[in-house]
């Protein structure tokens, strides 16, 4: 899209509400309590079942005043080749894993981050980050 995916104001609107979607589904359909590697196994079934396109655990490269590092961190999706999706099962959101989306943002130069928990109880927490 020509205007950054922006409509009524929200970026890539119609991507997320996809990816929002898919993790509702996992949460309705598992509840709360797995580990996030299970969360992670079924909304990569979710999303092939819709169509979102993804790349799960995609590695992130680190550098430091143009050195690469041998660190990396590893972004649990990348969906529609724009959006990251950072995956918890905790009990609440901490500042630490916000800081995570961030990061995984800033390194990647992308604009939408997407932090989602499916450890809370009595609902699943969402988290959007914009940079």
């Amino acid at each position: 899209m020509d205007d950054g995916g922006r409509i009524d104001g929200l970026l890539y609107e119609n991507e997320a509400f996809q990816i929002r979607g898919a993790a509702f589904e996992v949460y309705r359909a598992m509840g709360a309590g797995f580990l996030e590697a299970v969360y992670q196994e079924c909304l990569e079934v979710e999303f092939a079942n819709r169509g979102v396109p993804f790349e799960a655990r995609r590695p992130l490269a680190l550098a430091y005043k143009g050195q690469l590092l041998q660190q990396t961190y590893v972004a649990d999706f990348f969906c529609y080749d724009r959006i990251i999706v950072e995956l918890k099962s905790v009990r609440t959101i901490a500042p630490e894993h916000r800081a995570q989306t961030v990061n995984y943002l800033r390194v990647t130069n992308m604009k939408l981050g997407l932090l989602i928990n499916f450890g809370a109880s009595p609902k699943i927490e969402m988290e959007r980050f914009v940079l």
